[in-house]
C-alpha cells in the first residue's frame, strides 16, 4: 500500500472528488432504500402481522389470486379447520374504507378478526364486542388522535375504541380491527359478501390437497404479498432504480480507477522493473480502491441516517440493516469490481517500458 498511500497524499483533490461521487451515490442508493422499505411496510405490514405458516386466498377461474377479489366461504374455513395437520385457522376479512372521529375522515383498511388468536401485531387490536375497534397506531394518529373511550363513526355506525396499539397498515391504509360479525355487517354494506378474506392457517398439513379440494391458494406469507394490487409495480419500480445506482457506483468507480491506472503506468512499470510482482501491485489498487468506497460510503450513510431519522416523522422512512448495512455492503462490493476492471494496466504493464524500451 506504499504507492496508495502516497497517491492518496499528493493527489488529494482527484481522491476527494471520486469519493464525493461516492458518497452521493450512496445517499441516493440508501434513501431510495429507506423509502423503498418505508413504502413496503405501509403496504404489507398488516398482512405479515398475520399468525400462521400460510395465507390462504380464494383460487379464481382465471387470473392471479387477489386479496381484493378473494372470498372464502364458511365450507371452506370448516375444510381447512378439519384438515389433518392442521393446528389453527384464523379467518380475517379485509375491506378498504373510512372512519370519522374528531372532525376527521381518513381511509382505513377494516380488518375483521376474532378474539384468542395467536398474538401479533394485528391480533392484538381485535376487540372483544361487536360495538368496539381496536385502531392501529397510524389510524388514531389519522383520526385526530383518538384515543382508548373514544367514539369512532364508520359506515354511518358508531364504535368505541377499544384499544390503540401496535403500527399495521394495509395497501397505504392503517388498521381498524372489528369483531368478525361487525365486519361482515360493513362488509355487506359496501357491497361485499362478508365472508372472510383470507385464512391465516397455521400447522403442517398437505397444503396443496386441501387447497385444491377448496378451490383455494396456500403461500407462505411473503409470497402472498404478490396478490397485493399495488405492491409488485410499486416495488418493482424503486427496485430497478436501486439496482440502475448500483451499476451507475460500479462504472463510476471503474472508470476512474482505469483512468487513473493508465496515468500511471510508467510508475507501475518502473516498480515491475525493480521487483515488485504483480499480485502485490494489484493489492495494491485495490487497497487504495477499498480506502476511498469506504470512505465515501461511510459519509453517505452516515446523511442517510441523519436524514431518515429527521424525516421518518414526515416520510415512510425505514431505518434498518436492510436499508442501510445491506446497500453499503453492496455499494463497497460493486466498487470494488468496477475497480477491478482497471487491473488489466497493472497486469499487462512491461517493466520495460520502464527502461525507455518504447522511445
Amino acid at each position: 500500500m506504499f504507492v496508495a498511500w502516497r497517491d492518496l497524499r499528493f493527489a488529494r483533490g482527484r481522491f476527494v472528488l471520486i469519493g464525493s461521487v461516492v458518497a452521493l451515490i450512496t445517499l441516493l442508493v440508501g434513501f431510495l432504500a429507506g423509502l423503498t422499505g418505508g413504502l413496503a411496510a405501509q403496504n404489507v405490514s398488516a398482512v405479515l402481522g398475520l399468525p400462521g405458516d400460510r395465507i390462504v386466498l380464494q383460487h379464481p377461474s382465471s387470473g392471479q389470486p387477489s386479496f381484493s377479489e378473494s372470498s372464502i366461504d364458511s365450507g371452506a374455513v370448516e375444510a381447512w379447520r378439519s384438515a389433518p395437520g392442521v393446528k389453527d385457522v384464523l379467518p380475517v376479512g379485509i375491506a378498504q374504507g373510512k372512519a370519522t372521529a374528531h372532525g376527521k375522515t381518513a381511509a382505513v383498511a377494516l380488518f375483521g378478526l376474532p378474539q384468542g388468536g395467536a398474538s401479533s401485531t394485528v391480533t392484538d387490536l381485535a376487540p372483544r364486542a361487536a360495538d368496539e375497534v381496536g385502531l392501529s397506531a397510524g389510524a388514531a394518529k389519522d383520526l385526530g388522535g383518538a384515543r382508548a373511550g373514544g367514539r369512532v363513526s364508520i359506515l354511518g355506525g358508531t364504535f368505541t375504541v377499544a384499544s390503540v396499539r401496535g403500527d399495521a397498515w394495509y395497501s397505504h391504509t392503517p388498521v381498524v380491527a372489528l369483531t368478525p360479525d361487525a365486519w361482515a355487517h360493513l362488509s355487506k354494506a359496501m357491497g361485499g359478501t362478508g365472508e372472510a378474506t383470507a385464512l391465516a392457517v397455521t400447522g403442517d398439513p398437505d397444503w396443496n390437497a386441501v387447497a385444491d379440494h377448496t378451490h383455494t391458494i396456500a403461500q407462505p406469507p411473503l409470497l402472498s404479498l404478490a396478490a397485493l394490487d399495488a405492491f409488485k409495480s410499486e416495488i418493482g419500480s424503486l427496485g430497478l432504480m436501486i439496482a440502475m445506482l448500483f451499476g451507475i457506483s460500479a462504472l463510476v468507480v471503474g472508470a476512474f480507477f482505469t483512468v487513473w491506472t493508465m496515468q500511471r503506468s510508467a510508475d507501475i512499470a518502473v516498480l515491475k522493473a525493480l521487483g515488485a510482482t504483480t499480485r502485490s501491485l494489484v493489492r495494491d489498487a485495490l487497497g487504495q480502491a477499498l480506502v476511498v468506497l469506504v470512505i465515501g460510503i461511510g459519509v453517505g450513510m452516515l446523511v442517510v441516517v441523519t436524514l431518515g431519522t429527521l424525516a421518518s416523522g414526515a416520510l415512510p422512512f425505514l431505518l434498518s440493516p436492510l436499508t442501510t448495512l445491506a446497500p453499503a455492503v453492496a455499494m463497497a462490493v460493486l466498487g470494488l469490481l468496477g475497480a477491478a476492471v482497471a487491473l488489466r494496466n497493472v497486469t499487462k504493464s512491461d517493466p520495460l517500458t520502464a527502461l525507455g524500451s518504447n522511445r
